[in-house]
């Protein structure tokens, strides 16, 4: 609009810059009397002096031709200073009041985003909808229920503080993961309440994507799509003990999981901190595509003084500061970050018992050891030892030891580390590495590549 209105101005100025210089051009008289009259022309000079009449006619029209000029010259002139007036104030105005975004279209925008969920469900006929929250599709419990076989154990993936994960067998084939959350605690509900509302508004690939919800009395429901490959916590620490995972897949997953961090702390509106992330909630699909996921402690940026939030996490991915002073920022996910990072470089889990009433965390066992590159190779995962290109691993210890850092000013933000770790990622895996045979080194077949930063 603004543009528009100073092109407006602009061509304003010309048309009437321009009208002056018509009508100098039109004039036949010069601006000074010049008579040329030949000094050897008897003649003309005895013209002159017998047509008295005949001069001061001409005078006159110069007189009159003067005046023309002047009133062009100052009609100019005036609309000219309007013009210049005009801008000078269009552009105060909008220098003291710039204009804003709508932040309720951008809004609606990510809610929008939500409603791809409804679609896909829309497009199994068996599933049974009767109603929405917001713009998340209600499915029917009774229906929920049949799915898991009454939340049968043989059907559990994972628990949480407060409920399980299931899954789901729908008509039609289609396979869903169900969290059976049991809310007769405020929290409970609260946390609830809270991943409905984020997810709905995010769309990621590298964010879970939620399909529905349901409830019946105290019992709240989350339907998500299903991770066939589960997390990376039991693929690390459970009884493969990371033997399906290759160097090059560790990267992804760590590329991955970045990726899906910078989206929440730079592309959402407010940005979201998670709060909560750990190699439990950073799920799996058939192809090791990572995306994070369990929502219920993540905050809106702004949307509250973070400050007075109650202290939640999960012992050793609790960044010092929030643990100590409860500050809490987009650093503090940065932190958890690294202590994943960690864990795929160790194998280890980020605290270990080392006595009955004793424990160790990961930052502190691996600190002293990550800085030092003769002792680095011994402490690395015996499944991925010396699968890798020796600076590589150097690189990913050192954005490592940065991510943990205990000043939070230290740490860099994740968009720094996602392009740290760009380069050490093969092309076919999403990254930019380029690597002769990688179908020997990678498991999933024609893996998929995820492209958004």
């Amino acid at each position: 609009m603004k543009t528009k209105l100073l092109l407006l101005m602009f061509l304003m100025f010309l048309l009437i810059l321009h009208e002056p210089i018509y009508i100098l051009a039109s004039t036949t008289y010069p601006l000074v009397p010049s008579p040329e009259v030949p000094p050897f022309s008897p003649f003309s000079a005895s013209t002159s002096a017998s047509s008295p009449g005949v001069v001061m006619g001409a005078e006159q029209q110069q007189i009159d031709s003067h005046k023309k000029m002047v009133i062009a010259i100052a009609v100019a002139s005036t609309s000219l200073g309007a013009v210049i007036l005009c801008v000078l104030c269009i552009w105060i105005y909008y220098t003291k009041y710039p204009s804003k975004p709508n932040r309720k279209n951008v809004k609606s925008s990510d809610a929008e985003k939500g409603l791809a969920s409804a679609p896909f469900l829309s497009k199994f006929s068996s599933v049974k909808m009767v109603g929405k929250k917001g713009c998340v599709p209600i499915i029917d419990y009774k229906q929920i229920e049949k799915a898991t076989s009454n939340f049968k154990e043989s059907n559990i993936l994972g628990e949480g503080g407060f409920g399980r994960v299931y899954k789901a067998h729908l008509d039609d084939n289609l396979d869903v993961a169900v969290k059976k959350l049991h809310c007769e605690s405020q929290h409970a509900e609260q946390e609830f309440e809270n991943e409905v509302d984020l997810l709905s508004k995010i769309l990621h690939p590298n964010v879970i994507s939620l399909l529905g919800c349901s409830s019946n009395d105290d019992t709240r429901i989350i339907v998500y799509e299903l991770m066939q490959n589960g997390s990376l916590e039991t693929h690390l620490h459970g009884p493969s003990h990371g033997s399906a995972l290759t160097w090059h897949l560790r990267m992804k997953i760590a590329l991955d999981t970045a990726r899906g961090l910078k989206y929440l702390h730079e592309h959402c509106n407010p940005p979201v901190i998670h709060r909560d992330l750990k190699s439990s909630n950073i799920l799996l699909d058939t192809k090791f595509n990572a995306k994070l996921s369990d929502f219920g402690l993540a905050i809106t940026n702004g949307s509250q003084n973070k400050n007075n939030i109650k202290l939640s996490g999960t012992l050793g991915y609790v960044a010092p500061e929030y643990l100590l002073d409860g500050k809490l920022t987009d650093k503090s996910d940065v932190y958890a970050f690294g202590v994943v990072l960690l864990e795929l470089l160790l194998g280890r889990k980020p605290v270990e018992k080392l006595a009955p009433a004793q424990c160790q965390s990961i930052v502190t066992w691996a600190m002293p050891q990550l800085t030092d590159r003769s002792k680095l190779p011994n402490i690395v995962d015996p499944v991925i030892k010396n699968t890798m290109d020796p600076k590589h691993l150097y690189q990913v210890a050192a954005v490592a030891v940065l991510c943990v850092q205990p000043e939070p000013s230290y740490r860099p933000l994740i968009a720094d580390v996602l392009h740290s770790l760009i380069p050490l990622v093969p092309v076919e895996l999403g990254g930019t590495l380029r690597v002769p045979q990688m179908a020997q080194q990678v498991l999933p077949a024609d893996p998929h590549v995820d492209s958004n930063q």
